[in-house]
């Protein structure tokens, strides 16, 4: 814009503008801002519940637990060093089981220093299978000394051996073991009993353990394999329900992140995410239900971790996995057969499935006898429930029997209403009650095979 200056004496004034020319064409109004419509809302993004539950308890290379062990993230697979088909392998015979049944009772004395020289060298020479085992592994080492005995004593029984390490070598695909694995574990053995089997260990007896082992691994890869086939290795399960029953005993609901099978009477291994590895089994407390929910029964026992966890830290939200079902704790609806129940403490959860489950079918003539014991009164948690049924069935008759003080134990109550011709037995609870049980009902007339229970004592 052109400008003119003025001066007065000496300084000069501010420039003035000029005054623009008058325009010839009307201003232009601009239109009034309109604002642009929002964008449509975007839904958030929703993540599976179960997405993140899979970094607790991954078993595999790279997992949470191997990394806090310093495990590579990845490493081959040991090669299987022995055939696994069913005629490549011969059972021990009468000279070379008495060889190998030499050995561990020369190993016995010193069972858990040889058992943890041989997980020191599965962990020193095979690293990545370390993840595989919990952290504590004094236990790990008790039950594997017992499972070797167990083995050298059913060696000259096929079908007693094959029912024992079939289910085992099903148990152990919750782990993440593969087939492979135990050609390693089969080498490393030898080397620790050859180091602590004192005398007893020679050529032959070396060469007796190596058959052995080789028809042991062959049937825990038959279970292993037949696993999965059915079934996943596990299941996640969300905690959706949490409820104290009685005093240390909580009922917790579960949702799996997908269909579940299993019977009423059956259990189920347990893991949470604070105890990796380490796994408890647990029986079903209800039938299978049309809406896919599960539900366990569990007693906090003094050092026991995951029913401590399960107890008194589990919560809804929380995420547990579930191995596949076991136990052959079921009812023939076919049979027709009258049931004596007998359940203790929280080993009322499978028998109250039980019950519930005929129900369902019909008791078709059959008679249910129930028998719930607990020490005290406060234990009965589920009697108002069983008392509703028997209200509403009239094969159904409820018996509670509380043992605190003099009073008669469960097993000795159920015997004094003896005799029990024509009934199958079904009994859960404390590994005491149930062996007390199943002794008296026999010394009742009860034939062994009409005795049922899940397998007692510790964990397999």
């Amino acid at each position: 814009m052109a400008t003119r200056q003025l001066e007065l004496g000496s300084r000069p004034l501010t420039p003035v503008p000029a005054v623009p020319a008058k325009p010839t064409w009307p201003p232009t109004v601009p239109a009034p801002a309109v604002p642009a419509p929002p964008a449509p809302a975007r839904p958030a993004p929703v993540e599976s519940l179960f997405a993140p539950a899979a970094p607790l308890n991954w078993v595999g290379p790279g997992d949470r637990w191997a990394r806090a062990w310093g495990v590579p993230a990845a490493r081959p697979q040991p090669v299987v060093a022995v055939e696994r088909t069913a005629g490549a392998v011969r059972p021990p015979d009468p000279a070379e089981l008495a060889l190998v049944r030499a050995v561990l009772a020369a190993v016995q004395p010193v069972a858990d220093r040889a058992m943890a020289h041989f997980h020191a060298l599965v962990f020193l020479r095979h690293p990545e299978l370390r993840a595989m085992f919990p952290a504590a592994m004094d236990e790990q080492r008790d039950l594997l000394f017992r499972a070797l005995q167990q083995c050298a004593r059913d060696a000259d029984d096929p079908a007693a051996l094959r029912g024992y390490l079939v289910p085992l070598g099903r148990r152990h695909r919750t782990y993440g073991a593969l087939p492979g694995h135990y050609a390693a574990a089969e080498e490393c053995l030898v080397q620790a009993l050859a180091r602590y089997g004192g005398d007893a260990w020679d050529e032959r007896a070396e060469a007796a353990w190596r058959r052995l082992l080789a028809l042991v691994s062959r049937l825990l890869v038959e279970g292993l394999e037949e696993q999965a086939r059915s079934a996943p290795p596990w299941w996640q399960a969300e905690v959706v329900g949490q409820r104290q029953a009685a005093e240390d005993v909580a009922v917790l609901t579960l949702r799996p992140d997908q269909p579940y099978p299993f019977r009423a009477g059956q259990y189920a291994p347990v893991e949470t995410p604070w105890w990796p590895r380490v796994w408890r089994p647990y029986s079903f407390g209800s039938a299978p239900r049309a809406d896919g929910l599960l539900t366990l029964h569990v007693r906090a026992v003094p050092a026991g971790w995951v029913s401590n966890a399960l107890v008194h830290r589990a919560r809804p939200g929380d995420v547990l996995r579930l191995g596949p079902a076991e136990g052959g704790m079921t009812v023939d609806h076919a049979a027709g057969e009258n049931l004596l129940c007998v359940g203790g403490g929280t080993g009322i959860g499978p028998i109250g499935a039980l019950v519930e489950e005929v129900a369902a079918h019909g008791a078709a003539g059959r008679r249910v006898e129930v028998f719930y014991g607990a020490r005290r009164e406060s234990g009965l948690y589920r009697l108002a429930e069983l008392r509703q049924l028997a209200s509403q069935h009239s094969w159904l008759t409820v018996r509670p029997v509380l043992s605190e003080g003099d009073g008669p134990t469960l097993p000795e109550v159920v015997a004094q209403h003896a005799p029990w011709p024509g009934y199958a037995a079904y009994l859960s609870g404390p590994a005491a009650m149930v062996r007390g049980g199943a002794a008296a009902l026999r010394r009742c007339g009860l034939p062994a095979g009409a005795v049922r229970h899940d397998p007692v004592g510790e964990p397999a």
